[in-house]
């Protein structure tokens, strides 16, 4: 399963990849700090599996998620229960 992080936070991108080593079947292609370089990540190959901060400099996970034709499977990462409500509107 090809998996994308998008956290603005390096520390964050970088516990979730080590917690990912646990589960071999997710393959992380590719990390992004925004949601520009997230975009520019997903229109370059297909991902199976999205890790997705809401909180992003520029556009918020939520804006992402509507500009994309094709949206992939979707974890939100963050700390905000304020969210949780709202992600059950894509399906996250």
């Amino acid at each position: 399963m090809k998996a994308i992080i998008v956290e603005d936070s390096r520390l964050a991108r970088v516990e979730l990849l080590t917690l990912l080593q646990a589960h071999p079947e997710v393959e992380v292609i590719g990390e992004a700090a925004n949601a520009e370089e997230a975009k520019t990540l997903l229109g370059k190959t297909e991902v199976d599996l999205l890790f997705l901060d809401i909180q992003l400099p520029g556009a918020n996970g939520f804006e992402l998620l509507e500009s994309l034709d094709e949206v992939p499977v979707v974890i939100f990462t963050t700390a905000y229960d304020a969210y949780a409500l709202k992600s059950f509107e894509y399906n996250a």
